[in-house]
């Protein structure tokens, strides 16, 4: 499957024109990227050498690869030791700071944690990632030196890119000047070998005054480590007497990173990534233009985190008629309105702050057609962005393609989505099966293995792409 030469055959790409759409096609990689597109005909390719690879893809569809923006590696796959009383934010950050105590006294269990969480995340079609790894007085480096390792055990497979982040308070009680020994952990972590980020939860401090700081000193870090990816966990909230901190974001962003200012290919992997957000959904339409007016040609995306947000934002509602609002970034409704960018990511599994949903970017899409009820052609395109190109331009990924359909000279990057034919069918009801290609090199297969007992049945045909063999009663794929 490592192929210099991989063609994908018979196959549906999502251009925006139907008349395209509606065709199929084939596309040839070599050395891992793009250099042909055309219309799909029959035995044109026949591999003669383990050199050239095919895929046929049966009329499936292919998609940019997944990308998971915010997504933390080291504390998935916990819920089963986490009681949910309340379900709200404190009780999350209590029973999660109790199991993160035990997480160095067992690092063969963050590691099987970790690479369950990379292995379903490729199968799921994702070549890329930020993994948030927590530094604080609970777990030390013991995060950190388990994330480095997958790193490089799953390098083949799905980029890997490590934010140091700080989930704790930098500062230890209100009437602190200095931050403690939380911003010391992190100092020391920024300069690791293999971290590619730095980032925090300003949300957690103790006082408006220290929450600024946080910011602040997350980019003093950055700038000392020479790293130019910064990630903050901001505004997680719906008070609206809560000032956004976003302002201060930027005005450090202006103040400390000048060259930020361009978005020149050159300056592409400069960029400042902000998570939640969700206090930003109280903005008025000035508001939100003033917002843009400010951003203006900064190198800034939003991540949504629908499956976080709507579980945990806005529990002091659940008593009026409505109950809580919708509590995260309308996605399709922002890009559209004030051409601000917002990904969406998965962000934890099966924990407590979202102890529902899968590590399929692509289930956000079809719950964000309900929560933003936005379906239509536009929204679809949007939605489809938020989980492949805009995600990969969220963590400053080089090398994105500009569209959601293949184009010469674009790396090969892909997942097929088969028994689906259409974008609308992939964003709405994503199928199971897929194909996961990085680099112009196949490194997932997901498949679907089934059995159907049917009263009387006499014939069965089955779907080409699972070659199976019918049978009269049981069906096994």
């Amino acid at each position: 499957m490592a192929a210099k030469i991989l063609f994908i055959t018979n196959v549906h790409l999502a251009y925006p024109d139907p008349s395209f759409a509606c065709k199929l096609w084939s596309v040839e990689c070599r050395e891992g990227n793009v250099v042909r597109v055309a219309p799909y005909i029959e035995g044109e390719y026949n591999p003669i050498s383990f050199a050239r690879y095919e895929i046929d893809a049966r009329g499936g569809i292919l998609l940019p690869s997944l990308c998971h923006s915010h997504i933390h590696l080291d504390k998935c796959f916990i819920l089963d030791r986490c009681e949910l009383i309340s379900g709200d934010f404190k009780e999350a950050m209590s029973v999660t700071g109790s199991a993160k105590a035990r997480f160095p006294l067992d690092k063969g269990d963050l590691l099987s944690r970790g690479r369950k969480l990379i292995h379903e995340s490729v199968d799921c079609g994702v070549t890329s990632m930020r993994a948030h790894v927590e530094i604080d007085d609970l777990l030390g480096f013991s995060g950190l030196d388990v994330a480095l390792h997958l790193k490089e055990e799953a390098q083949l497979a799905c980029h890997i890119q490590i934010a140091v982040f700080a989930q704790e308070a930098l500062f230890s009680s209100a009437g602190d000047a200095e931050p403690g020994s939380n911003f010391r952990l992190l100092a020391e972590a920024v300069m690791r070998d293999g971290v590619d980020a730095v980032g925090s939860a300003p949300y957690v401090e103790p006082t408006i005054e220290q929450a600024k700081k946080n910011i602040e000193l997350i980019f003093e870090l950055a700038s000392h480590a020479s790293l130019t990816l910064i990630d903050f966990h901001l505004d997680y909230n719906l008070d609206p007497d809560s000032e956004p901190l976003i302002y201060e974001v930027i005005k450090q962003a202006r103040k400390y990173c000048p060259a930020w200012k361009s978005h020149s290919p050159e300056l592409f992997r400069r960029h400042i990534t902000i998570g939640h957000a969700t206090r930003l959904q109280l903005f008025t339409p000035k508001e939100w233009r003033h917002l843009q007016d400010a951003i203006g040609d900064l190198p800034i995306t939003f991540v949504g985190l629908p499956n976080s947000d709507m579980y945990m934002q806005g529990r002091s509602q659940a008593g009026e008629p409505l109950g809580a609002p919708r509590s995260t970034l309308r996605v399709p409704y922002l890009s559209d309105e004030y051409n601000i960018q917002i990904a969406m990511s998965v962000n934890n599994v099966e924990n407590a702050f979202t102890p529902q949903g899968s590590a399929d970017p692509l289930a956000l899409c079809t719950f964000g057609a309900a929560i933003f009820q936005a379906a239509t052609k536009t929204d679809i395109q949007t939605l489809a962005k938020s989980v492949t190109i805009t995600s990969k331009v969220a963590i400053g990924q080089t090398n994105v393609p500009l569209e959601l359909y293949p184009q010469r000279g674009d790396i090969a990057d892909f997942v097929i989505l088969h028994g689906t034919q259409t974008l609308r069918q992939a964003v709405l009801n994503p199928p199971y099966d897929r194909t996961t290609i990085r680099n112009g090199i196949v490194v997932a297969h997901r498949r679907t293995r089934r059995w159907t007992a049917i009263k009387e049945l006499t014939m069965f045909t089955c779907t080409p792409y699972l070659n199976t063999t019918p049978t009269a009663v049981l069906v096994l794929v």
